[in-house]
């Protein structure tokens, strides 16, 4: 259980909120340990197939570039979430409360914008490949922006998430910068 749910003082719907938004990062941090084993292993058989065998599995780069994407931006939407993303804290720590807040605000404005624009460029992206094949494992090409597109709905989602406790008055960031 992490810190914003200890608050039982919080509204039902805040509540439901916060647990919905923690479930959906939860599930993706699974999703990317899961690719990262899964990488992990299709890597271990590559080197095993070239150097016992003599036989290099050729849709082991594909593969990977498909797990390779889904761990970035799952891990960096999850990043948005638990607020462990790159940031400055220098500049928001060295003003007043007054001047935190709108830090705090205008970072979760960008974050949410950013993360509409990679999902609406993700998206199109997607559509446009998904008639062609991917090399030697032939999936659909989409699947390479897939995660792209995902991940950038899940930034917005998260950062949406944000802006609702921040306007609710119940920011966790802002009881921790003080």
């Amino acid at each position: 259980m992490n810190d914003r749910q200890t608050d039982q003082d919080l509204p039902a719907a805040l509540r439901w909120l916060d647990g919905l938004l923690d479930g959906i990062a939860a599930f993706c941090r699974i999703l990317t340990g899961m690719s990262l084993v899964v990488l992990t292993v299709i890597f271990g058989w590559l080197v095993f197939g070239r150097y016992v065998l003599n036989a290099t599995p050729t849709w082991v780069e594909q593969a990977a570039l498909l797990l390779v994407m889904t761990i970035a931006f799952l891990g960096a939407a999850v990043g948005i979430h638990e607020n462990t993303h790159l940031s400055v804290t220098m500049f928001r720590n060295a003003v007043t409360r007054r001047m935190q807040s709108a830090f705090v605000l205008t970072s979760d404005l960008l974050l949410a914008g950013f993360g509409l624009l990679m999902f609406w460029y993700g998206w199109q992206l997607t559509l446009f490949k998904w008639g062609s094949m991917i090399p030697l494992i032939h999936l659909p090409e989409g699947l390479r922006s897939l995660p792209l597109t995902i991940g950038g709905g899940l930034v917005l989602l998260f950062s949406l998430g944000h802006l609702v406790r921040f306007l609710s008055g119940r920011d966790i960031r802002r009881e921790m910068t003080l």
